[in-house]
């Protein structure tokens, strides 16, 4: 076999071969996998969105999977990785609907049904690409098991799960202050906003007393025009400047409505004056000290981002900005604008489209989330679940112990309709996704593979999706199943541009790893993002160890190519000297080198498997390429070289014949074990040296070194 050595590594004439080859083989499928007699092991896929391509995000954590995965499979669990897709209701909706906006379109056009029909086209055209893209990364997912949150039993599995909180009274429907998104006319939850910080003006406004109007309360605020829908004053009760006043009654200026001065905790004594205006049907908080307060709500916006009727006739069909500037004017008229300074403000964005968020009063669906949140806290504070690395723990908890109840009901067509006689909305994403650990292998069906593969033991992902996707599953799989989804949690880094901000394709500072694939191949490209994956580091992109990936893969190659040139066609074959013990050469045969070398692949064994099993992969990686190539590479080979020189020298036959044969066992013994380690990490490469020293057995199935 030594032919394949004839030239240099060629990633792009491997990469696609090889992975046929796993393909065909099936071994990916748990099912297929010879006789083991260990237990399952199970890893669900976060399910990228329907929309999406592979970006560096979904290529770090999806080589941190495989690397577990294959480990697993080569310690004899019968190892699943169940990849799929998330439907991504209003991503994907956004998609088909700027393709309509192009031939002058919109989805009323079409209405409902046949809106969708063209949005299930365009899935079955686009929607799996990401999955092929996971596979040039080497991917070992079963694919046979591909779901996707649309699919019609994934649908049952959803409508069981709002029936199941219906009937058990945790859901509920109600006019609530939510998240509208003025561009896609639907609600979003608290976590699915951004902010952005815009140069904007804080406004210090007059409120008259009622009882003395030549003395007022001075008010700040970024929205000014918000202020027709005012129904009090709020001041924090332990601030000293307003103890006198509170109580009191103020006039509304330009409405003339008498408001009172209310007290409340949650008012900040450091923003502004410490006094603040309370509007509650268009601000989160205010809706809060409304509701405990008994304030009345005036609806001054509408849900297309115009004043109301209620405004008043000054701005009443007008967007908000304009109605701002006609507020500030009556107001610098009637000389109760105190001062206004320049501010630095943070917008709520939705985070699909990137309009801004306008607070709404509107009759939604419900999770009453008490319940559900101690039974999650728990999970974790018992020690079930456990976050790696074990910092992230804080802001699980922090979200948990001051959530509130979660609006899931959703104003677009592209989702679970919500199924409830007359509901025209859908649920949110996010509903479903929390669903995914379990709904994927067949829940509520008692499928064998419930029985088998849940609970699942390990799920990477990043952090900004803790509050909104994990510690979702892990509330659902316990109300579900009675069973913890998942008993480990890897939070993986970002990764970041070299100068340390977040890449972004609309900047030009994204980064293609298909691109990168293409250039060094994607064993390289795994390499280079392990490598500067070290615990809970973000990582500052470099593309120099991504070519360190590349040059390793050389130096694998080219020993490769040294032991199996003094190996041959002999009866040291790999698949004899596995099978055969009068191949193991006795420790009295072993030179000094040789018994140093296999002390140190034991070592190196040890350390790597343990550090892999503890979730510090680039640290495993680091210790593999020190070892390979130093200790092995650079030291060993160079002296077994030597070694079967002077067996050469040697005057006796049999003592010559001795020497060489030691050497050339230690050296196939070293390089197999080192090989089968570095599997995980640099899939590619490795199978296809494997098939040049044995072509009976994949070395995908191969057992992990003791």
């Amino acid at each position: 076999m030594l032919e394949i050595f004839n030239t240099p590594y060629n990633p792009k004439e491997t990469e696609d071969k090889i992975y046929q080859i796993w393909e065909k083989s099936g071994f990916f499928n748990p099912d297929n996998l010879p006789k083991r007699k260990k237990r399952s092991f199970t890893i669900v896929v976060p399910p990228p969105n329907v929309t999406g391509s592979l970006h560096m995000g979904h290529a770090l954590n999806a080589a941190i999977q495989d690397i577990i995965i294959r480990k697993k499979r080569m310690e004899g669990y019968r190892a699943l990785w169940l990849p799929g897709t998330d439907h991504a209701g209003i991503a994907t909706q956004n998609v088909i609907e700027r393709e309509l906006k192009k031939q002058g379109l919109s989805r009323h056009d079409f209405g409902r049904e046949k809106f969708l029909e063209k949005v299930w086209k365009w899935k079955e055209k686009y929607g799996n690409i990401i999955l092929e893209q996971f596979k040039k990364l080497g991917s070992s997912m079963d694919f046979s098991r591909t779901r996707f949150t649309m699919d019609a039993e994934y649908q049952k599995s959803v409508s069981e799960a709002f029936l199941h909180y219906y009937k058990k009274g945790l859901l509920y429907k109600a006019e609530r202050v939510i998240n509208w998104c003025i561009k896609d006319q639907t609600s979003i939850s608290d976590l699915e906003i951004e902010y952005r910080e815009e140069k904007t003006k804080l406004y210090f406004i007059r409120y008259p007393l009622l009882d003395n109007n030549r003395k007022y309360i001075v008010v700040a605020t970024t929205r000014p025009e918000t202020m027709l829908g005012d129904s009090a004053v709020a001041v924090n009760p332990k601030d000293r400047r307003y103890k006198n006043i509170i109580g009191k009654n103020l006039i509304l200026p330009i409405k003339n409505r008498k408001i009172p001065i209310i007290a409340d905790d949650e008012i900040d004594m450091t923003f502004g004056t410490g006094a603040v205006k309370v509007t509650p049907a268009h601000d989160l908080l205010d809706a809060r000290i409304g509701e405990k307060n008994h304030l009345s709500i005036y609806k001054i916006i509408g849900p297309l981002g115009k004043m109301t009727e209620e405004a008043g006739t000054l701005c009443s069909g007008k967007k908000t900005a304009e109605c701002r500037e006609l507020v500030v004017k009556k107001l610098h008229q009637e000389d109760l604008i105190e001062k206004i300074e320049d501010y630095n403000h943070n917008v709520a964005l939705c985070y699909r489209c990137g309009s801004v968020i306008e607070p709404l009063p509107s009759l939604q669906w419900f999770l009453k989330m008490d319940e559900l949140a101690k039974k999650a806290i728990k999970a974790v504070k018992s020690g079930k679940i456990k976050f790696y690395p074990k910092q992230w723990e804080k802001i699980y908890f922090n979200w948990l112990n001051n959530v509130r109840d979660w609006n899931v009901s959703r104003q677009i067509w592209w989702g679970h309709k919500i199924p409830i006689e007359g509901e025209t909305d859908v649920l949110d994403t996010w509903f479903s996704s929390a669903l995914w650990p379990f709904a994927t292998l067949g829940w509520p069906q008692k499928t064998a593979d419930m029985k088998n593969f849940y609970p699942t033991q390990v799920l990477s992902t990043a952090r900004d999706i803790i509050n909104l996707w994990v510690s979702r599953m892990i509330f659902s799989g316990l109300e579900f199943t009675n069973k913890i989804p998942f008993s480990d949690i890897i939070i993986h880094g970002t990764i970041l541009t070299k100068e340390g901000k977040r890449m972004s394709k609309s900047l030009g500072t994204g980064i293609d790893p298909l691109e990168l694939i293409e250039k060094y191949g994607a064993d390289a490209l795994r390499f280079g993002l392990i490598w500067q994956s070290l615990g809970n580091q973000d990582i500052h992109w470099s593309e120099e160890h991504v070519l360190a990936g590349k040059k390793f893969c050389n130096k694998i190659w080219n020993a490769s190519r040294f032991v199996l040139g003094q190996i041959g066609n002999s009866q040291f074959s790999i698949f004899n000297f596995q099978k055969n013990t009068k191949f193991q050469v006795p420790s009295s045969k072993l030179t000094t080198a040789d018994k140093k070398i296999l002390n140190g692949l034991k070592k190196a064994t040890k350390e790597v498997s343990g550090l892999i099993d503890k979730y510090e992969f680039g640290h495993a990686l680091h210790k593999l390429y020190d070892f390979f190539w130093h200790e092995y590479a650079d030291i060993y080979i160079e002296t077994a070289k030597h070694q079967l020189r002077r067996s050469e020298e040697v005057g006796a036959p049999t003592e010559a014949s001795e020497l060489a044969k030691s050497t050339q066992n230690v050296l196939l013994k070293v390089h197999l074990g080192l090989l089968k380690l570095l599997h995980p990490f640099l899939p590619f490469i490795t199978e296809e040296i494997w098939s040049a020293f044995n072509k009976k057995k994949l070395l995908l199935i191969e057992s992990w070194p003791d």
